[in-house]
């Protein structure tokens, strides 16, 4: 090979590496959003089994000030009494990322929080509870996340408790 087959070939791996840039930071950039998707229809769905598998109503807690939400009681550990009067804690508080709890990325807006139809905008309080009951059913909620760029929608469905993504929400449920 000479200098210049070299040069050319170098030249052409640069340039199809500078066509690639745009598709990699799309890709990139999706990745918060998904991720706050994925959060949030686990923990709403890991609530409604636990709400069925114990008989017993089981709620998911908002944050949406600090864009975090839990599933009730999965925040906090059980105390047990120690041997030098104080209490300690039974378990380690549930992780974020454990299906019990999530924080979501600082790039992603809880645009819209509406429950049970309430026409109350619920993203400006700080605490909003959903409840999942033992037959199956649910708070009815609706949710659009925003990244500067694109909106996701999460619905939960009230007769079956389960959680919907709808990739454009304003048009989607303006049909309805």
């Amino acid at each position: 090979f000479t200098l210049i087959e070299i040069m050319i070939v170098v030249s052409i791996m640069g340039i199809v590496m500078a066509m690639s840039v745009p598709m990699v930071y799309k890709v990139w950039r999706k990745a918060p959003m998904r991720q706050a998707v994925k959060d949030i229809v686990e923990i709403c769905s890991h609530a409604r089994a636990r709400a069925i598998m114990q008989g017993a109503i089981t709620e998911v807690v908002l944050h949406p000030k600090e864009n975090r939400l839990e599933l009730a009681g999965a925040g906090s550990a059980p105390l047990m009494a120690n041997t030098q009067g104080g209490e300690v804690p039974l378990s380690t508080p549930a992780a974020s990322g454990s299906g019990l709890s999530a924080q979501l990325s600082p790039d992603i807006i809880i645009e819209t929080l509406d429950v049970n139809m309430s026409g109350v905008e619920f993203n400006d309080y700080d605490q909003v509870r959903i409840r999942f009951y033992p037959n199956g059913v649910s708070d009815e909620m609706r949710m659009i996340l925003f990244d500067g760029r694109n909106r996701m929608g999460i619905e939960l469905e009230i007769t079956t408790g389960l959680a919907n993504v709808v990739p454009d929400p304003l048009r989607e449920w303006s049909r309805r």
